[in-house]
């Protein structure tokens, strides 16, 4: 039995013709003829007493009518109601610099996702989750934050930092990796831009033994970034922000070693979320994603203490 049957045999029953119940539901008349026997042979009862010149509902056929509406009613509304989840509603997702680039294609079957114009920090964008300007947002959280604000968190990704020297520097023609210890980190006193970074700056430094160097030119990143890098005399950690910076031709990337530095990209959304399409996304992005593969909890793998992947200590 299948719903096109059934709604074959309403159009009979309301017409009481096939001609014109064919005509209405734009199949040939044989084929629905058809599909009403076959209706009938699932059902096991006869639905329509007919004759040359007149088609009759039968005692059964009249019975099952008012139920076989509001089946149909059913479906239509569960149809209606996937449609809502699926494309009606778009879901506000905003991000600090980096989305998974099949994103489209993982959402496409589960809601309709507008990725937000507006790029901000870590701390912004979970702040926005919060307040109910964003329905999602890919950033960097504690779980200081998550308390504070009232958000879920499940992992979408995760950056090994790496260091940028001066060529000089590099070991031979492939550059040497270098002890985390050995590395400068920078720290803006611009907070309002970089509070995420520099509370993981901090807490990195003061773990490895790194170097904090204090600035004051938002050169965390761009082209500011690698004038502070010709100017340190030990290689820089690299900010989430610049890992796929193309490297002007004077410097070198290397390898962050003892411990591997990682940055931690996750999905937040509020506890108080309930609607399908909001946490249809978060499945749809973050069915997958292993900790185990992104390397983070391997045993030479940093992540701060509160970060919500980092392994007891």
């Amino acid at each position: 039995m299948e719903l096109r049957q059934l709604r074959y045999f309403v159009a009979v029953a309301e017409e009481l013709n096939f001609g014109r119940a064919a005509e209405r539901l734009l199949i040939a008349g044989p084929s629905l003829s058809q599909q009403i026997k076959a209706l009938e042979r699932d059902l096991g009862v006869r639905l329509f007493d007919r004759d040359r010149r007149s088609v009759s509902l039968t005692a059964a056929g009249a019975d099952l009518l008012p139920h076989t509406r509001a089946l149909l009613e059913r479906a239509d509304d569960l149809r209606g109601r996937a449609r809502r989840l699926s494309g009606s509603q778009a879901v506000r997702l905003g991000y600090v610099n980096w989305l998974p680039p099949d994103l489209a294609r993982r959402t496409a079957a589960v809601a309709r996702v507008h990725v937000d114009a507006w790029v901000a920090p870590s701390h912004t964008q979970a702040a926005r989750v919060a307040d109910g300007s964003l329905d999602l947002a890919v950033c960097w959280v504690r779980d200081e934050d998550l308390e504070r604000h009232g958000l879920r968190a499940r992992l979408l990704g995760a950056d090994r930092l790496y260091a940028v020297a001066r060529d000089t520097d590099a070991a031979g023609p492939a550059a040497s990796p270098v002890p985390a210890r050995e590395t400068d980190v920078l720290i803006d006193g611009d907070t309002t831009s970089w509070a995420s970074w520099n509370t993981y700056a901090e807490e990195l430094t003061g773990a490895v033994g790194a170097r904090a160097v204090r600035i004051s030119d938002g050169a965390v990143t761009g082209p500011a970034f690698f004038d502070h890098v010709r100017r340190c005399r030990r290689p820089v950690l690299n900010s989430p922000k610049g890992q796929t910076a193309a490297l002007p031709s004077d410097l070198v990337r290397r390898e962050v070693v003892a411990p591997r530095v990682y940055w931690t990209w996750s999905l937040v959304w509020r506890r108080s979320e309930d609607r399908a399409g909001v946490l249809g996304v978060v499945d749809a992005l973050c069915e997958g994603v292993d900790a185990e593969e992104l390397g983070i909890h391997a045993p030479d793998a940093w992540l701060p203490a509160d970060d919500p992947y980092a392994l007891p200590r």
